[in-house]
């Protein structure tokens, strides 16, 4: 009698240590990739590539408990019901965790990829959403095909009810096909500086399933449909090149020596432009009188800047500069005049 029950402890313990160890030794290995990832020790190719360590985060140690459970299936006594039901079960768990590892390692690809590739696609949350649902898509098919049903049955299904899909979320599929010709059309990239026609401005963030976000210079957070931009006329200040021509407008009075207001305030500018943070210090400035206003001399400065965002330190260091210059230079700069019963007075 101890004998059978010794033997039947025996029968069902082995499998239960086999499933633990293997467990284990799946946590074990994930242990090690995490820390390989956290201190790659100077290995450049490990770091360039941890995103491959990193998308196996989890998957490792489902896979070790799938795979320990379906060694020891054939060795336990089970009904054939139950025997494959679990079978399937194993199998579902199993290609859920490998289209979960695919839609990481394609979304970080791609990543990586655009990176290197400044003519690739933006790589925006509407991309990376579009990529995990192609993904997981193929990968739905793939599992369902697995336990042994019939996927055409269920495309012609889902082709008929588009329709009313299509006719439900109206909107949405229009927002989400705009952010697409965003993606695609490359006119608006996250990090680039926007200005629309109705005066709003700001960085663009990200480019989501109905949204486009952008950040203007208050730190406030533009929430726009993806309907209106492609819609709209707008500004790219950072489509071909993040660096900006600066023109900052002076008016000076008509009794001032002009080759010498031109030698002076092109001496600040190139000053400005070597000095202060955001400009372009190899730039030569230059200036080109406008025209003879009513009251000035009309004058522009161009200074380049390294981005859309530096012009206003730029100009605000310009114009201080300039002023206290202009003073000691005695260079008179303009200001209205008007006639009043036979008298100049300034224009308030």
């Amino acid at each position: 009698m101890w004998s059978l029950n010794w033997n039947l402890i025996v029968k069902w313990l082995a499998p239960i240590i086999v499933v633990l160890m293997i467990t284990l030794i799946g946590f074990l290995v994930e242990k090690r990739l995490k820390k390989l990832r956290e201190n790659p020790d100077n290995n450049n190719l490990l770091r360039k590539y941890s995103f491959i360590l990193e998308s196996f985060d989890g998957i490792i140690f489902i896979w070790s408990i799938v795979g320990s459970i379906a060694l020891i299936l054939p060795s336990l006594t089970l009904p054939s019901a139950l025997y494959i039901l679990i079978q399937k079960i194993l199998m579902v768990i199993g290609l859920f965790g490998g289209t979960i590892l695919a839609s990481r390692l394609a979304v970080s690809s791609i990543q990586l990829y655009g990176k290197k590739n400044e003519t690739s696609l933006s790589i925006t949350s509407l991309f990376e959403y579009l990529t995990k649902v192609l993904i997981f898509s193929i990968g739905f098919l793939i599992i369902i095909q697995s336990i042994g049903i019939q996927i055409t049955a269920l495309i012609t299904a889902f082709g008929v009810g588009s329709l009313s899909i299509g006719l439900a979320f109206q909107n949405t599929l229009s927002n989400l096909i705009s952010g697409i010709n965003i993606i695609v059309s490359r006119k608006i990239r996250p990090g680039d500086y926007i200005k629309f026609k109705n005066g709003e401005e700001g960085y663009v963030i990200d480019v989501e399933l109905k949204y486009t976000l952008i950040r203007d210079i208050y730190e406030n957070i533009i929430v726009i449909p993806n309907r209106q931009i492609i819609d709209a006329s707008f500004k790219n200040y950072t489509l071909s090149n993040s660096a900006f021509l600066l023109p900052i407008k002076i008016g000076i009075a008509y009794d001032n020596d002009l080759a010498k207001v031109e030698l002076i305030t092109l001496d600040i500018a190139k000053h400005i432009l070597e000095e202060v943070e955001g400009g372009v210090k190899d730039f030569e400035p230059f200036l080109r009188y406008e025209k003879f206003d009513y009251y000035a001399i009309d004058l522009i400065v161009y200074l380049k800047i390294n981005e859309y965002f530096d012009r206003f330190i730029i100009t605000h260091e310009f114009i201080k500069e300039i002023h206290q210059v202009y003073q000691r230079e005695n260079i008179v700069m303009a200001f209205p005049i008007v006639i009043n019963n036979g008298q100049l007075m300034i224009d308030s």
